[in-house]
């Protein structure tokens, strides 16, 4: 495999400080950043560092229990619970090494929480983050809406946490350390090349545990972003890192660009990061019932639901035609050991 190119290329850097009265240099902001780069760090969002790590150790205090009380409450159809090394990215044709915990606002976690004896606060201290990420997420949704000429609370209402048909997602993650000491095994990934597929992504990353990269421009989706020239994005304290998904590139008719992105395998002694790594992804999803169409109506309409089922058989249909190429290769180098051997 060919050595990963790197740009040095930076992501804009959006503040929300005085919203109310700055709502139209940031929406110009945001815009700009949506339609080029598809990422930006969010500064002065209202969510304190203090706040932050609170829900880090939160997370943490999740995954460190054992793997038979996790798997109590496992992950579901209704995009909740916990799962490990499940992940299989098209990208890689691998599992993702790591392991994560996906809750939601509504009905749809019924059965999917610890008991409060198990894990005392866990389930109070992550609706309160929830929140937190949510009002900064309408911020976002209302320059959105204005740079596109919907109604200011058009994307608020398709978002609306407080409805059943709520899909948004925070999602907390952990990978696991890596050995510096001996070759990393091959096919093993943090997390492989993707792009997300909701409206747009929060990302809460912890201080020195770096790995995040992103490939900017979505013309890199031919070869899903392998082989391109990739931006390392270094965790900085405080900072939210957004990117648009693909639900709002079709919600936009195309103008705002939804980014590759992965988290890489640490492989240089020295330069990569080999610990632990935690990160928490807050995924705004629309509601199911939702209409979802961009305002030049490129697209055909359709509701919140039938997006992600789309979206979900794209992703089974490319992981099949992954996992078909990778038999094609396997086999022919079985035929030409074989040949060989002859």
């Amino acid at each position: 495999m060919a050595p990963t190119k790197y740009t040095n290329r930076t992501i804009p850097k959006v503040s929300l400080h005085d919203f109310e009265n700055r709502v139209e240099e940031i929406t110009a902001q945001l815009i700009h950043a949506a339609e080029t780069d598809g990422f930006f760090g969010l500064t002065n969002h209202g969510i304190s560092v203090t706040e932050i790590e609170n829900m880090f150790e939160t997370s943490s205090s999740f995954f460190s229990l054992p793997d038979d009380t996790k798997a109590t409450v496992p992950f579901s159809h209704l995009n909740a619970g916990w799962e490990k090394n499940a992940q299989i990215r098209p990208s890689t044709g691998q599992p993702d090494q790591k392991e994560s915990y996906q809750m939601q606002f509504g009905a749809n976690m019924n059965g999917s929480w610890l008991p409060e004896e198990t894990l005392p606060g866990f389930k109070n201290n992550s609706f309160t983050f929830m929140k937190q990420c949510q009002e900064v997420s309408e911020k976002l949704m209302l320059c959105f809406a204005r740079g596109l000429g919907f109604p200011d609370d058009y994307f608020v209402k398709a978002h609306d946490i407080s409805r059943p048909e709520s899909q948004t997602v925070l999602r907390l993650l952990h990978y696991f350390e890596v050995d510096d000491k001996v070759p990393v095994p091959e096919g093993y990934y943090r997390a492989g090349a993707h792009v997300d597929w909701d409206f747009i992504t929060l990302l809460f990353q912890r201080p020195g545990q770096s790995g995040l990269e992103i490939c900017p421009g979505r013309e890199a989706s031919t070869s899903f972003g392998l082989g391109d020239e990739w931006t390392k994005v270094e965790p900085e304290e405080g900072e939210i890192v957004c990117n648009i998904g693909d639900l709002l590139m079709s919600w936009s008719d195309d103008r705002f660009k939804s980014t590759f992105h992965r988290v890489k395998t640490p492989s240089v002694v020295g330069e990569d990061y080999f610990g632990t790594r935690y990160s928490m992804a807050f995924f705004n999803q629309p509601c199911t019932d939702a209409i979802i169409q961009g305002p030049l109506g490129k697209y055909e309409a359709v509701t919140g639901k039938q997006f992600t089922q789309a979206a979900m058989n794209r992703n089974f249909a490319a992981l099949k035609a992954k996992k078909e190429a990778l038999e094609v290769v396997a086999n022919g180098a079985k035929d030409g050991a074989a040949v060989a051997a002859a």
